[in-house]
């Protein structure tokens, strides 16, 4: 279990997150939706330990981000160093010992290439299997589909859903909400720094409704397509 009470972040004098509460349960899967600026990857930092905080973090594994494969973005890599080399040092980060690399590898990545030569696609499949390899208890993904080819997307969706079965938590955010209804257990919506909304899967469709309407509002008419 994750419990996040109370959870406050500033930048200077701008409040981006203003009282975040959130209980996450092993063998689950929660989505997080909110427009750009909404405070989504500063939440995902503060519960990776990259962002001091107010307000408390607590899990069942302590400290937490020994036990936690945090995916972001736009993962790192360092200039000189292989996919292979890569996914070697995030092994040795949490002593996990790995005979044959290259049978790990199932997006058929370059690993022989230096990382930075990857394309997007490319990098976050790399970062995604590195993290796999670690043996994590909880996984944050944030935008694990964008720049990602549709065959891989059916991978990482198919690995989510097999995270769920050893009963890790899962915590991803995603623009494409269609990925997010056929993976998550919940969804929650997060405004201004608060989260405002949170849905079951029998809700996800009304929710997906009401951003649509709440996005869109009349915009499109005033372009007076034709």
């Amino acid at each position: 279990m994750i419990k996040i009470q109370d959870l406050h972040k500033k930048y200077g004098a701008k409040e981006v997150l203003k009282g975040i509460n959130l209980t996450l349960q092993k063998g689950k899967i929660y989505g997080i939706v909110g427009e750009n600026g909404a405070g989504k990857t500063t939440l995902f930092r503060c519960i990776a330990g990259l962002e001091k905080h107010q307000g408390s973090i607590k899990s069942d594994f302590m400290p937490l981000k020994n036990h936690l494969g945090f995916f972001p973005t736009n993962p790192y890599f360092f200039p000189k160093i292989t996919g292979h080399e890569y996914l070697q040092l995030l092994c040795n980060a949490r002593n996990i010992k790995v005979k044959d690399l290259d049978s790990k590898n199932i997006f058929d990545l370059p690993l022989q290439q230096y990382a930075i030569t990857y394309s997007t696609g490319m990098k976050k499949k790399l970062a995604l299997t590195a993290l796999l390899l670690q043996h994590n208890d909880y996984f944050i993904l944030d935008e694990p589909f964008n720049g990602v080819d549709i065959q891989s997307n059916i991978i990482i969706t198919e690995i989510i859903q097999q995270l769920k079965t050893l009963n890790k938590i899962v915590l991803i955010s995603s623009h494409i909400f269609s990925t997010l209804k056929t993976t998550c257990d919940e969804i929650h919506l997060l405004q201004n720094g608060l989260f405002t909304k949170s849905v079951q899967q029998a809700d996800f469709e009304k929710l997906e409704r009401e951003m649509i309407d709440v996005t869109i509002g009349n915009s499109i008419a005033q372009l007076e397509l034709r």
